[in-house]
């Protein structure tokens, strides 16, 4: 089993900046894919950015130019820079990790970002 924890939510002002962090421990062997996804009220659950073990990135549109994902593989972790905040960013943001074809998630941390 893996376990993740994630650090970093809380509220800002539209335009603001959050830094997402999430740590794994437990079993790990070679984590694969870390990613962040977020749910927002009455939403389904979307993608918001991903990075591969050696550093590719993939971001949702709406996040492009603002967000920018890292990972640090010796330390099993992975941020999530959050710039140019929007009200329409405010969600809960989890942490997700594919190990051996296993997906891990976060309890999740809320951000908020008001008008």
């Amino acid at each position: 089993q893996v376990q993740l924890v994630e650090s970093g939510g809380g509220l800002v002002q539209a335009g603001g900046s959050l830094r997402l962090s999430c740590a794994a421990s437990g079993s790990i062997f070679r984590i694969n894919l870390m990613a962040w996804y977020r749910q927002a009220p009455g939403k389904q659950r979307e993608l918001v950015a991903s990075i591969t073990r050696v550093g590719n990135t993939n971001y949702a549109d709406s996040v492009k130019g603002r967000f920018a994902i890292s990972r640090d593989n010796a330390k099993n972790t992975v941020a999530l820079q959050m710039n140019s905040l929007k009200p329409e960013d405010t969600a809960v943001y989890y942490c997700n990790v594919v190990q051996l074809f296993h997906d891990y998630w976060g309890q999740g941390t809320q951000v908020t970002v008001s008008s």
